[in-house]
């Protein structure tokens, strides 16, 4: 998928696919596990709890 968006962004210029291209290559530095982490902490906040 990777290639296919770069091929596509140097075909066309289009700043949409680059920006694509970039969440994809971003999302592939991150681990499953921090992925995982992240969905949660959106889920159920622990930070900034009122006590």
């Amino acid at each position: 998928m990777l290639d296919f968006t770069w091929k596509v962004f140097s075909e066309t210029g289009s700043v949409e696919v680059y920006l694509l291209y970039r969440d994809i290559k971003n999302d592939n530095s991150v681990s499953p596990f921090e992925q995982e982490h992240e969905m949660a902490e959106l889920d159920f906040p622990t930070t900034g709890i009122p006590n």
